[in-house]
Formats: C-alpha cells, sequence, structure tokens
C-alpha cells in the first residue's frame, strides 16, 4: 500500500481506493470494481462524508431486522471484502447472520480467495460456495447457496447490483441495502436503504446491535413499524443539495 500521511486532507478517502487496488491484486475485487468505488466516492463527498441523520436512522432500523429475523444473510462482494472484512464478520457475529459470497464476475478463484480472505478476519463458515439454487437472472449474482441467501428471510447487500435487490424483494425478502445514491434501481426497491459509505455504515451497525441486542422483540418491531424509506431518501437528496449549497456558500458562489 503506498504510504499516505495521516494529515492529508483527503486521508480518509485515499486509504479507501488503496485498499480497493490491493484487493484487484489479491484477487478479490474485480477490476470493475474500482469503477464502482469512484461512483460510490463521488456520491460521498457530495454528501459531504458524514453520516447524516437518515442513514443513522435507516441503520438502526436495519439492525432491528436481522436481530428478529429467523435467516439473516450478509451478502459479500469483491469490494466490500477488501474494504471492511473485519466489520462484516464482527456485524455477522454481533447479529447471528451467516456470510454468502454472491459475484457478478464469479470464479472458482475468487471464490476461494475472498472466502479464506473472510476466515482470516475470524469468519467461521462462508457460504457461497455450493451454489446449489439460482435465483430468476441472467448473470452469476443468480447463483447463491439453498441454505443462505435463497432461504433467507432478511438479506444485507452492501455495494449491490439493482437487479438483484429487485428479484429478492419480489421473492418477499426484506432486503437492506447500502448505497449512497439515492436514485439507484437498489435505493428505490430496498426495503431499508443506508445511504451512507459502507464503511461507516457496518461500524454504525456494529455500534448499534450492541445496544439494542438488550431490546425487546415489541421494541425492535415499533422501530421497524415506523421506518419510511421514501422519507429517508428524500433526506438523502435533500442533504446533498444542502451540502452543495453550503460549500458554494463558503467559496462565495451564489447558489442558483
Amino acid at each position: 500500500m503506498t504510504h499516505i500521511p495521516e494529515d492529508h486532507p483527503r486521508y480518509a478517502s485515499l486509504i479507501t481506493r488503496e485498499r480497493i487496488v490491493e484487493g484487484v491484486q489479491m484477487g478479490i475485487t474485480s477490476q470493475q470494481g474500482l469503477v464502482a468505488q469512484g461512483r460510490g466516492e463521488a456520491f460521498d463527498y457530495l454528501i459531504g462524508e458524514r453520516t447524516i441523520e437518515s442513514a443513522a436512522v435507516a441503520e438502526r432500523v436495519a439492525v432491528a431486522y436481522l436481530l428478529t429475523a429467523q435467516k439473516p444473510i450478509i451478502s459479500v462482494n469483491g469490494n466490500t471484502a477488501a474494504l471492511v472484512p473485519g466489520a462484516l464478520v464482527s456485524l455477522a457475529d454481533v447479529t447471528g447472520a451467516q456470510l454468502e459470497v454472491n459475484l457478478f464476475h464469479r470464479s472458482d478463484a475468487r471464490m476461494h480467495r475472498i472466502i479464506e480472505h473472510l476466515k482470516a478476519h475470524g469468519a467461521g463458515k462462508v457460504l457461497g460456495s455450493k451454489g446449489d439454487a439460482r435465483l430468476d437472472l441472467s448473470h452469476d449474482r443468480a447463483i447463491v447457496d439453498q441454505e443462505g441467501i435463497y432461504e433467507a428471510d432478511v438479506v444485507l447487500v452492501p455495494l449491490e447490483d439493482g437487479d438483484r435487490c429487485q428479484k429478492l424483494v419480489e421473492m418477499g425478502k426484506i432486503v437492506i441495502a447500502v448505497d449512497l445514491n439515492p436514485l439507484s434501481r437498489t435505493s428505490l426497491s430496498a426495503t431499508v436503504t443506508i445511504a451512507d459509505n459502507v464503511t461507516r455504515a457496518l461500524e454504525n451497525m456494529i455500534q448499534f446491535t450492541k445496544e439494542m441486542k438488550k431490546d425487546s422483540k415489541k421494541q425492535l418491531q415499533a422501530i421497524i413499524d415506523s421506518y419510511d424509506n421514501r422519507r429517508v431518501l428524500a433526506d438523502a437528496m435533500y442533504a446533498i443539495q444542502e451540502h452543495l449549497k453550503n460549500q458554494a456558500g463558503r467559496e462565495g458562489i451564489e447558489w442558483i
């Protein structure tokens, strides 16, 4: 990894880029994942590189769903494996969810590398290699494990493809997405959309889980029942607008 001084104004962003590049070099992340990372980084910049209030609300609701689920699954792709392997393992541990690797650019070699990478960060059993069930999709993200995503009632899909998100919702599953673009197919289709950087979102969810595990099922259900995903998406768009307006004002640029 390239040495980046901690006082660099773009330190966190540059470190994230380095992790994705390392993921490509390790054979975990696809080259196309570099493009996806850049797109997410752009939206993070627009939202102010912070967890906005509505995203924190969505993260708490996501935790409530995971804690009340019968069979929660956390889906893992190449980017999340490179960026937040430890957080994925920790979130699975505290919520009782299982990890399943699911890839658009799938190969046996990549599946093996990602599974072993997660295990190196403390994961026990990692699903995904069986591929003994199939979603109604025309690409390799259709390939899932029967005991995992296919039978899950709640699926957390950080950095998701929109068509798989739509298909999972059509199958009657609760889908929790982490997506900084509030107008993506994923964001618009998901049950819960977390408009936050995945590096912040998972750490927040781990902390919220530790706080909420003592809550009763009734209390958790009340959190779920009060949630409005459309309002959260609207708030994310408003936050982007307000951040740009404030930035323009600081630079003496008239906002039209």
